[in-house]
Parts: structure tokens; C-alpha cells; sequence
């Protein structure tokens, strides 16, 4: 007796795209969510590609101009580290948050609501929210309202110190909780990462460390699980994960 192979639509190529995209496209919508990435972890520097050209393809599909793509940045998952390491989760934020180069794009930072030991996190109702401060700028026109929450923007090296600047600062960079500001990490030309002392200072972050004279790197929440990453802006948004090559 054999058994007969059972398809799982999901799994199949553009099984969830006909299955759920392509039934409504001739209805009209006012902009796009979207929660995905966890698939692509393996491989995360394609998802740089990957991402905008989805973004590319429903819009042409939809035929409404650049409408609102919203999309979640993963959140902490797995094991804590507790000294700097690579993360090929931490990887694919990095490529998400590239995407935001992508026009009438937000970006909804997650990295305090995950959980270690679960890859669906619990707590929905904060990803909503910080979703639907997005939507209300992008799809709804508010002008007035802090939808993101800080977003790098530059470095520069000034001696052994490192500057950083963001974008979405609000009404000013926070350490949550109070306290000083982890999950900073730098390195020089050797890409060989050490925790670095980090202060906010005139709504910029001033970062350092005696073991790195002349630091050319920088990365903050480089984790799978960056436990105790507290740079916020006083709206409550937290910033998102990132790494940097610092300019001279």
C-alpha cells in the first residue's frame, strides 16, 4: 500500500501569492502590511534585493502609484549573547531597514518585543501600534505625528570617539529606563568588535572604547537576541539595529 503525497500549498512555488494575493488585486487598498522575513535568515543579504522588488511588483500589480508599504522589522529571537558576535538575523534587519530607501516606505522596529523561545511573538498588540503610526503618516497624511523611532543616519570619527546622528529623533533621544545605553559595539580595520561606552550627547550618541585608538566600524543591537538595547526617542519608539562603516 503507498500513500499519496500531500501538497501544502504554502510551500509550493507562488502557492501563497495566488492563493492570497492575486484574488485581490481589482479591489482598491489604501496601503500594504507586511510581517515576514523569518524564512530568510539563511541567506539574509539577498533580502536587500528581495524586499523592494516585492514592493515593486504590487504596486505595478495594483496599479495605484507608489501606495504605502509598511513593514515590520523582525524582532529579538533565541539564545542571548553576551559579547559581540555575528547574526545572521541581525543581518536580515540590517536588510530591512536598507528597504526604507525604497520611496513612501516605514519601517515598524521590533527589537523589544520578541521573545527567546518563541519565533511568533506574543505580544502583537505593540507591533499594531508602531504599524499604525506608520499608517497614519504615510496612507492617512498626518504630518504631525512621530511615527518611527530613531533611524541612523551618519557617522564620523572624531579621535577615538565615534558620532552618530538619526533621523526620527522626535522630541529627543532617551535612554530607556534610564541608565546608560547598551548594545553599542565597535571595531577597527580588523572587524574585531568590543563593547563600547555610549552617551547621548545633544541629541547625537557619542561612542568609544579604550581597546579600539581608531575605530572604523560601529554597530548597535547586533544580535539575534540584543538584550538591553534602550536607545529610544521620548515618544517610546525604539531605535532600529544597525552597522556602519565610519567616515573620516
Amino acid at each position: 500500500m503507498t500513500s499519496t503525497p500531500v501538497l501544502v500549498m504554502q510551500n509550493e512555488p507562488t502557492g501563497l501569492y495566488n492563493t492570497m494575493v492575486a484574488p485581490v488585486i481589482n479591489y482598491r487598498i489604501k496601503g500594504i502590511l507586511w510581517y515576514q522575513g523569518e524564512a530568510n535568515t539563511g541567506k539574509p543579504q539577498e533580502y536587500h534585493q528581495l524586499l523592494p522588488a516585492l514592493i515593486s511588483d504590487w504596486r505595478n500589480k495594483w496599479q495605484q502609484g507608489p501606495i504605502p508599504f509598511l513593514f515590520v522589522q523582525l524582532p529579538n529571537f533565541m539564545e542571548v549573547r553576551y559579547l559581540p558576535s555575528e547574526s545572521q538575523w541581525a543581518e536580515l534587519r540590517f536588510s530591512q531597514l536598507k528597504s526604507l530607501s525604497v520611496p513612501n516606505t516605514a519601517m515598524a522596529v521590533t527589537i523589544d518585543a520578541g521573545e527567546w523561545n518563541d519565533i511568533h511573538p506574543l505580544g502583537k498588540k505593540v507591533v499594531g501600534e508602531r504599524l499604525a503610526l506608520a499608517a497614519q503618516k504615510l496612507a492617512y497624511g498626518n504630518d504631525k505625528i512621530v511615527y518611527s523611532g530613531p533611524v541612523f543616519k551618519s557617522s564620523v570619527r572624531d579621535g577615538d570617539r565615534i558620532i552618530i546622528e538619526f533621523d526620527h529623533i522626535g522630541s529627543g533621544l532617551v535612554v530607556k529606563g534610564g541608565g546608560e545605553l547598551n548594545q553599542f559595539a565597535i571595531a577597527g580595520a580588523d572587524r574585531k568588535f568590543v563593547w563600547a561606552e555610549a552617551r547621548i550627547e545633544d541629541n547625537r550618541v557619542i561612542v568609544r572604547s579604550d581597546e579600539i585608538k581608531s575605530p572604523a566600524f560601529v554597530r548597535y543591537a547586533w544580535a539575534d537576541n540584543p538584550e538591553g538595547a534602550n536607545l529610544y526617542n521620548k515618544e517610546g519608539l525604539p531605535a532600529s539595529p544597525f552597522e556602519a562603516i565610519i567616515m573620516k
